[in-house]
């Protein structure tokens, strides 16, 4: 007997998770094929369109699904995103920092963020220990063309256009990896009564179709958004708000062309504070993704919108046509569990925070690729794992929570209500509290947590811990220092070296993609 998937909603989500799970069950390469893949998708449904910034995890993704890196740049107005630049987050001028997808040198077997703090932090964190800030700085491409897909000079992921990363996921998990696609809006859900067959009383039998259709399954995936039809609506498993401390509540989101063919793309996603919010800013091919995410507990919607649009306009780069923003409202936080009986909840039916950090697919693809290595045979075996994916999944919310609110608590802006909120101790996650103060008598460092599938590493945090201002007790890093010198020195020097290198080899976003259309 096969193993039925079924998947609840397509958008990027569900067909993430289809492409995922496919790849290793269902695609021609796999011998013996015991699962089928379907996904059940309502016409009456738009997608949410944002998220349109990736981690380095989806270059692992799209080649293990098999989709061609050309392709994937070609048909979703795609560029590469190696660094997310916060701006105004310190102090509320111009001042900036780098959070890059490239390790500090040396990482993993010296603590060179303590030597930096020995230095009497002579120069910018990021700066001093890695090249990419500069080659951020100058919007070039983390590659050059004759390197083979997926290869880098600087690890790198994408920006993308939703809408159309949706249509070419669409394409291949149907021809290419075998899903089965069935439109139709989802009336009821068919429970299990009385069951004799394995499952357990309380699981989902089946989804009854509008059309009088019913898909019968044997595990369910919620990738239905908001609505939640299955984990929400149905199992009605609880949401948890974290709006006591992350207080964004409300995103308008715009997109405008570029102002010309020739206007530099940039090589990362731009975050610009704002008095109750921040402004992103995701570069495409062909235009740019922009929105003010805000509380509506501390300013309204024409207010956040004319500072949108004031950001728009004094941006000599973009086209200069009428805007009109969507507003899309949220709570954010999680659900109490993600996976209850035989269903197992992914994407914004799991949970939703504002898109700081770029966490939305990254925890797309984490768990598709957990529940694909794990795909239950057995009733009795799902009950198992979904004890595991609860509290993994649990903890990866807990820790997203953690790192968003450490940007935030982090500033010395007090020039609004909004941020002088975000100081205050009973807004600050007691695991937070505690890793501030390891934090304040040494670095951040691989061996700190017990973590073993964390999803910010200590190089992450020491990004922006350093370049938010933050300060390491200097006694310990000094004698560090001392007896560590000779390596350091030469990490430094093949920095410099590398950064001078790559500024001068590397083409710009501009010219690659450019050249990839070209040819």
């Amino acid at each position: 007997m096969k193993t039925k998937v079924v998947i609840v909603g397509g958008g990027t989500a569900g067909w993430l998770s289809a492409g995922i799970i496919a790849a290793k069950h269902c695609s021609e390469n796999t011998l013996n094929q015991q699962t089928d893949v379907i996904l059940v998708e309502s016409p009456d449904v738009k997608n949410l369109g944002v998220g349109e910034g990736t981690w380095p995890t989806m270059r692992d993704t799209l080649r293990q699904i098999g989709v061609s890196e050309r392709t994937f740049l070609s048909c979703c107005d795609a560029s590469f995103k190696q660094a997310s630049k916060f701006v105004a987050w310190l102090d509320g001028g111009k001042e900036h920092y780098y959070h890059p997808f490239t390790a500090p040198a040396g990482y993993g077997s010296v603590s060179i963020a303590d030597h930096w703090s020995a230095t009497s932090q002579e120069q910018d964190f990021e700066s001093w220990v890695c090249a990419q800030g500069a080659v951020c700085q100058q919007n070039l491409a983390p590659k050059t063309p004759k390197m083979p897909e997926y290869a880098f000079a600087l690890n790198y992921g994408y920006h993308l256009n939703a809408g159309k990363f949706v249509k070419m996921l669409h394409q291949h998990c149907v021809e290419k990896l075998g899903v089965h696609y069935i439109q139709g809006h989802v009336e009821r859900v068919v429970s299990v009564e009385n069951s004799n067959t394995g499952a357990k009383n309380g699981d989902i039998a089946a989804i009854a179709l509008a059309s009088g259709e019913q898909i019968e399954g044997d595990l369910f995936i919620d990738c239905s958004g908001f609505a939640a039809i299955l984990i929400g609506k149905h199992y009605q498993v609880p949401f948890i708000s974290k709006q006591h401390i992350l207080f964004n509540d409300t995103a308008l989101a715009l997109q405008i062309d570029h102002a010309s063919d020739e206007v530099s793309i940039a090589s990362c996603t731009v975050a610009t504070a704002q008095p109750q919010g921040w402004i992103w800013d995701i570069a495409l091919q062909n235009r740019r993704g922009i929105g003010h995410v805000f509380s509506s507990d501390f300013t309204d919607t024409e207010q956040a919108e004319q500072a949108l649009f004031n950001y728009v306009k004094n941006d000599p780069n973009l086209t200069a046509e009428p805007i009109s923003s969507r507003t899309i409202k949220f709570t954010p936080g999680y659900r109490a569990s993600f996976w209850h009986q035989n269903c197992v909840a992914i994407g914004v039916s799991a949970g939703f925070v504002e898109p700081l950090e770029a966490t939305a697919l990254v925890l797309i693809e984490k768990s598709a690729e957990w529940i694909s290595q794990q795909l239950p045979r057995e009733r009795s075996a799902m009950t198992v794992l979904s004890k595991r994916f609860n509290l993994l999944t649990s903890q990866r919310w807990q820790e997203i929570i953690d790192f968003l609110k450490l940007h935030y608590l982090l500033s010395n802006r007090s020039d609004s209500e909004y941020w002088r909120a975000h100081q205050q101790p009973d807004t600050i996650p007691e695991s937070l509290q505690e890793a501030l103060t390891l934090w304040r008598s040494q670095a951040p460092g691989v061996y700190e947590t017990n973590q073993r599938f964390e999803l910010f590493s200590s190089a992450s945090k020491q990004y922006v811990l350093y370049g938010m201002g933050f300060h390491t007790a200097q006694e310990q890093a000094k004698k560090l220092h001392q007896k560590e010198a000779p390596m350091i020195k030469r990490l430094r020097n093949e920095t410099l070296h590398n950064t001078e290198k790559l500024l001068s080899v590397l083409p710009t976003n501009r010219q690659f993609l450019s050249g990839l259309i070209k040819t």
